[in-house]
């Protein structure tokens, strides 16, 4: 929105020359960040404030951690704030005519919707499961499933007018149409390494970044602090890789796809850094509030996305390796608990109890030692992650 005023205000007069700067894409990731970690700061409060008065605590499952039932109570749909800080901002700063940028927010917004019904459900219902699962996935794959149709024409095409073309010259050749190699899944460490996927198989594998990377983070936050770091240090990465394969110049010296107009998610990326970390001032332990489903759901959305866009899957995976061992730990303690019930007839566990943040609990870790050990690895991770950059 700010651009777009910059520029009317330049074309009227020479001696508004000054608002060049709103051009520059660094100057106004900066500027988002910035504009997100106050409005995250100045309303969290008032944020907080609101949600005690409605009674949105969070329940606590009758099964769950006993150290944590001192937390039943405390606000829940903090995510509501952060969601908040990340839309304003990126309205402010980013280029209203970009797609890539309007359909990331479409799909944070989506998920965070979801989110908001199934926190609404725990909180006034009083039921700690919420949302029941087949709903929920339901509604996430068709939000997931929608943006992946959206995405597969669109990082082939430039314009929604020939990303429209694509699609009427897909169905009418059978559903079957060549994608140029930089909508096909790139192998990170190899030089021009592109594996063609298909239109079918670009929308599933999407589907399962979109869809996989939501519930991921949402079954990391468990913990005071534990999800939003590592979701504003994956989320910054991105942006650098955003940067990279929306600049002609940058993106072929590193021999990575280009794909213009990507290089404006660095606006969103920094404004999700900046609101997160204003969430982090008032969800550092003990915690104020807790971002809820509302919050999890959404963040885990927009980093499948971004990464979906600048053709990151597998180093998304790798950066937020955190959220991947989680979510795998979780599946393994379900499916290995009805083998065994089935086999021996009492089911076993292979962790004392799942997600993995909760089996360092049982084992005597404190809350704080698990996060910021959690943090360190997530770091590392990132570090990995944007060696690929030039290890290629």
């Amino acid at each position: 929105m700010l651009l777009s005023l910059a520029q009317w205000l330049q074309t009227l007069s020479p001696e508004f020359g000054g608002f060049r700067v709103f051009q520059y894409l660094t100057f106004r990731a900066v500027m988002a960040a910035m504009t997100a970690l106050l409005i995250g700061l100045a309303a969290g409060p008032a944020v907080i404030r609101r949600l005690t008065e409605l009674k949105i605590g969070q329940p606590i499952r009758g099964y769950g951690m006993e150290s944590h039932l001192s937390k039943s109570g405390t606000p829940t749909m903090g995510g509501v704030l952060i969601l908040l800080s990340i839309a304003v901002s990126t309205l402010l700063w980013f280029d209203l005519s970009n797609r890539f940028v309007w359909i990331v927010l479409l799909v944070t917004l989506g998920f965070g919707a979801i989110g908001w019904v199934d926190d609404w459900r725990k909180v006034v219902n009083k039921d700690p499961e919420g949302m029941r699962s087949r709903e929920k996935y339901f509604w996430q794959s068709v939000i997931g499933l929608l943006a992946a149709l959206y995405l597969v024409f669109s990082i082939s095409e430039n314009s929604n007018l020939r990303v429209l073309e694509l699609f009427f010259d897909w169905v009418r050749s059978g559903f079957d149409v060549s994608l140029p190699p930089k909508a096909g899944l790139q192998l990170p460490f190899f030089k021009e390494t592109s594996y063609p996927l298909g239109v079918f198989g670009f929308v599933f594998l999407s589907y399962l970044v979109i869809v996989g990377a939501s519930n991921a983070v949402n079954l990391t936050d468990g913990l005071d602090g534990l999800a939003i770091m590592p979701v504003v240090m994956v989320g910054s990465a991105l942006g650098v890789f955003a940067y990279v394969t929306g600049s002609a110049v940058y993106s072929k010296y590193l021999f990575f796809p280009h794909i213009p107009g990507s290089g404006e998610l660095l606006i969103f990326c920094s404004a999700m850094a900046g609101a997160g970390l204003a969430f982090l001032w008032f969800n550092t332990y003990p915690a104020q509030v807790f971002m809820g489903d509302v919050g999890a759901l959404a963040l885990g959305a927009a980093l499948g996305t971004i990464a979906v866009i600048v053709r990151q899957e597998i180093v998304l995976a790798i950066m937020g390796g955190i959220f991947v061992v989680e979510a795998i730990s979780v599946m393994a303690q379900v499916m290995y608990f009805k083998y065994t019930k089935k086999r021996f007839g009492e089911g076993r566990r292979i962790l004392k109890m799942a997600p993995l943040h909760h089996h360092f609990e049982k084992s005597g870790w404190k809350e704080t030692q698990i996060v910021v050990r959690f943090w360190i690895i997530t770091m590392l991770l990132c570090l990995l992650g944007l060696s690929t950059l030039k290890l290629r």
